[in-house]
């Protein structure tokens, strides 16, 4: 345990890119709930926001919506502002933006620019709009999820490929910058396919097609975030990675 970090209670927790309450995002709004931090969850689509807070509500959290955009910085300045109300903000993740597959010379410029102004610009617009935040409490963590795209790009994944790679070499001049200044900045690589909404709605055969535990469950890489925040000074990640066990590398 890190002996720098607040009480839960007295520390917020801000979660950009949540969806339905089966993704990412909500897992990780989850984990930090069952901790006891206050939290805010952010996104584009008002509904499911405001299906996923009640459920968090439901299960005893002090959370918050707000709906915006993540790649305006004034959306997320807004963001920022109203996880403040809750309690001195302590963690701000970025896991906004999406990935719409096709051949290469069948991407189009706006597709490209989304998926770049999604996960790169999406990300520039947390840090600039929370590191300040942070730093004015003595530090924080600032965590980014990335895919297996930050590290090499498939035929068919382009756009999402190359914004995840910018994403990826943000957060290590982030990291290197503000690390010595007590932010822990850290990245996610999720290898794999993840058992949410998103996936599945598109290709549900996948988790028979997998088998058992061969695609990522959402609660199971929630987890990674948790254990980074709390992990001490002396040994901070940068990066990690998570995949299926039964996935080849």
């Amino acid at each position: 345990m890190n002996e720098q970090l607040r009480p839960a209670a007295q520390s917020s927790v801000l979660v950009v890119g949540v969806g339905a309450s089966r993704g990412l995002g909500a897992a990780i709004a989850r984990r930090f709930a069952r901790g006891g931090h206050p939290l805010v969850i952010a996104g584009r689509n008002g509904e499911k926001l405001k299906a996923t807070a009640a459920e968090l509500k439901e299960g005893g959290a002090k959370v918050a919506f707000v709906v915006g955009d993540a790649s305006r910085a004034e959306d997320v300045r807004r963001f920022v502002a109203e996880a403040e109300t809750l309690a001195p903000l302590a963690v701000a993740v970025q896991n906004a933006g999406g990935n719409d597959r096709a051949p290469f010379l069948e991407v189009s410029e706006e597709s490209f620019t989304r998926h770049w102004r999604e996960h790169a610009l999406g990300g520039f617009q947390l840090a600039q709009a929370a590191i300040p935040v942070l730093m004015t409490h003595g530090g924080g963590s600032l965590f980014f999820t990335g895919a297996s795209g930050s590290l090499r790009g498939k035929a068919n994944f382009a756009p999402f490929a190359s914004a995840k790679a910018a994403l990826r070499n943000l957060v290590q001049s982030i990291a290197r910058e503000y690390g010595p200044k007590n932010i822990h900045v850290g990245h996610v690589v999720v290898d794999g396919g993840i058992e949410g909404d998103r996936l599945l709605s598109r290709a549900p055969q996948l988790v028979a097609q997998r088998g058992q535990d061969g695609l990522l469950h959402p609660d199971a890489i929630a987890e990674v975030y948790w254990d980074m925040h709390h992990q001490h000074r002396s040994a901070w990640t940068l990066e990690l990675d998570v995949r299926p066990w039964s996935e080849s590398f």
